[in-house]
C-alpha cells in the first residue's frame, strides 16, 4: 500500500469515528462516510467492504489507546488490587466517548463471523493486546501466585474484563459511574480470591477451572 493509500485509509478510519461519535452507529453510512471524507464510495468500499468492518478498526484502537494509557497510569505501583482497579478504570474512559452506539457495538461483535468479535481472527491482535496489558498487570504487582495460574490468570482477567464492558453497554448512569463503582469494587475482591487459590484447599479447584479453560481454548 502506498504512502497516499494509507493517509487515505486513515482518513477514512478517523472520518468513520467521528461520524460513530457524533451521530452514532445506525444512522452512520458508507456513503455518508465517503462523503464527510471527500472520497467516493467507490474508495470507501476499497478500503472496508462495510461499517462492520470500520467497528474492527475501532475495537484495535481503543486496546492500543486502553494499554498505553493504563500502564502509564500503574507505573510506580506494586499493590495488584490499585493496579487493577487502574487499569479496570481507564478503559472505562478509553471507551467512553463510543458510549452512545455501544449497543451497535457489542450487536455487530457477538456475531460469530464479524471481524470484530473478540474471539475472531480478525481481532486476535486486539484481543493479545489486552491480554498482555492484565499481564503486566499482574508481573509488575507483588502478588505471589503458583506458576500455572500465573501463565493463564491474564486471560481469565480479560475475559472478567468483556463482562465488565458488556455492563458497561448497558449502564444507563452519568457516565456511567455504576461501572466505575463495579469495577473499582470488584478488583480488591479478584485480589482477595486470587490469594485463597494459593492454599491447598482450593489448589484443586483452581487446576480444574483452568483445564477446563484450556480445553475451550484448544
Amino acid at each position: 500500500m502506498t504512502a497516499k493509500s494509507e493517509q487515505t485509509k486513515q482518513l477514512v478510519i478517523d472520518t468513520a469515528l467521528g461520524m460513530f461519535r457524533t451521530q452514532g452507529y445506525e444512522k452512520t453510512t458508507m456513503r455518508g462516510i465517503a462523503g464527510a471524507a471527500g472520497i467516493s464510495l467507490g474508495s470507501a468500499y476499497y478500503y472496508f467492504e462495510s461499517k462492520d468492518d470500520l467497528v474492527q478498526e475501532l475495537y484495535a484502537r481503543i486496546q492500543l489507546d486502553h494499554r498505553a494509557q493504563a500502564l502509564a497510569a500503574i507505573a510506580g505501583e506494586a499493590n495488584f488490587a490499585r493496579r487493577l482497579a487502574t487499569v479496570l478504570d481507564t478503559g472505562i474512559t478509553v471507551m467512553q466517548p463510543f458510549h452512545g452506539f455501544g449497543g451497535a457495538f457489542i450487536q455487530t461483535a457477538i456475531s460469530p463471523s464479524s471481524a470484530a468479535n473478540p474471539f475472531s481472527e480478525a481481532s486476535a491482535g486486539s484481543k493479545q493486546d489486552s491480554i498482555e496489558l492484565f499481564r503486566e498487570t499482574l508481573d509488575g504487582s507483588s502478588l505471589s501466585l503458583p506458576a500455572a495460574l500465573r501463565a493463564d490468570l491474564p486471560e481469565l482477567l480479560w475475559l472478567g474484563y468483556l463482562a465488565l464492558v458488556y455492563f458497561w453497554v448497558g449502564d444507563r448512569s452519568e457516565g456511567q459511574t455504576k461501572t466505575r463503582h463495579l469495577a473499582a469494587g470488584a478488583a480488591p475482591l479478584i485480589a482477595r480470591a486470587i490469594g485463597l487459590a494459593k492454599l491447598p484447599i482450593a489448589r484443586k479447584l483452581v487446576e480444574d477451572a483452568l483445564t477446563l479453560m484450556r480445553k475451550a481454548r484448544a
